[in-house]
């Protein structure tokens, strides 16, 4: 059997679904790429050094390790992106091709992450729909924007297997904030069980389109697995499960750490935030692949407050 090869696996996402996949394929069969050295945790099946961006390196791992699919999660991110509007374009867009490519050289199975930034300020707010205005204003919305393209191009074009999700924000609790716009609602919870006071850079009742780890783990796995055939969006899906502002994260958490405190000093990621959806729907998600989320925002709070204090030293 053909083994999986995880680009990015260093990351949030990529580390929990290079765990997940191991789990479920055997530890064997997938292969967890990054440009830097990855966590012990990764270590125990194969691992490489991978710069996605040198194309001759990218198809020899391929080739070494007899790849048949491809998790392309390798990105610059909203905050991050624009702090170097060029060099994240050229990130983006240049490992996507790559990959793009060399799907279509190998008749690889391509898996590549977009992302709620792709709508704009002019997008509908509420439920948004999977096809509406996209008017990014961000570089990275931008070359998300384009990926879509690209990815249905390439599908259409040479047949080349390639599924994508608009992500709303991922929460998680094995790692660290990775510079997102939605990265708040990762770091709230270690600076809750540190004693410490929070300080969000986003406004009070910033409300964006939330999802749990847990659930982008499965729902990317399971549009993976589903019959080619109903895989009926070669763009990318919108995906959701919840919507809350940092305010309604923040009560939700006090309710468990009553002394947990909060200030609020937004910064040029409320801007960003406020060109994206409050809510999603993702509908057709859910009629041709059938997505269903399985945490709200009070199981998710319980769930990473219970496994942060199982992960904390014990006094």
């Amino acid at each position: 059997m053909k083994r999986t090869l995880i680009i990015g696996a260093g990351g949030q996402l990529g580390s929990e679904l290079t765990l997940k996949l191991r789990e479920q394929r055997g530890t064997d069969q997938v292969v967890a790429a990054d440009i830097r050295p990855l966590p012990a945790e990764l270590l125990t099946g194969p691992t490489t050094i991978l710069d996605v961006m040198d194309e001759e390196a990218l198809r020899k791992s391929i080739e070494y390790y007899d790849i048949g699919e491809v998790y392309h999660l390798a990105a610059i991110l909203s905050a991050k992106g624009e702090a170097d509007p060029i060099w994240a374009w050229d990130l983006n867009m240049t490992s996507l091709l790559h990959v793009l490519e060399a799907a279509r050289a190998y008749a690889l199975k391509v898996y590549w992450p977009s992302s709620i930034a792709v709508f704009g300020p002019d997008t509908p707010k509420e439920k948004t729909s999977q096809f509406t205005l996209t008017n990014p204003t961000t570089v990275y919305g931008i070359s998300k924007l384009a990926g879509e393209r690209w990815c249905e191009y390439y599908f259409k074009k040479y047949g080349v297997d390639v599924r994508s999700i608009r992500y709303p924000g991922l929460i998680g609790y094995k790692s660290k904030p990775g510079g997102g716009t939605t990265d708040y609602a990762v770091d709230i919870f270690w600076k809750a069980l540190n004693g410490e006071r929070f300080t969000c850079f986003l406004e009070p009742d910033a409300h964006l389109p939330m999802m749990y780890m847990n659930d982008a783990v499965s729902g990317t796995i399971q549009l993976m697995e589903a019959n080619a055939e109903d895989v009926q969006i070669r763009s990318s899906y919108n995906l959701s499960a919840m919507s809350f502002s940092p305010e309604e994260i923040y009560q939700a958490i006090k309710t468990l750490i009553p002394d947990f405190d909060i200030v609020y000093e937004p910064d040029f990621r409320q801007e960003i935030a406020d060109s994206w959806p409050h809510s999603l729907d993702d509908s057709p998600a859910r009629e041709h692949w059938g997505w269903d989320p399985q945490f709200d925002l009070d199981q998710m709070v319980r769930d990473i407050l219970y496994h942060l204090r199982e992960a904390l030293p014990q006094t």
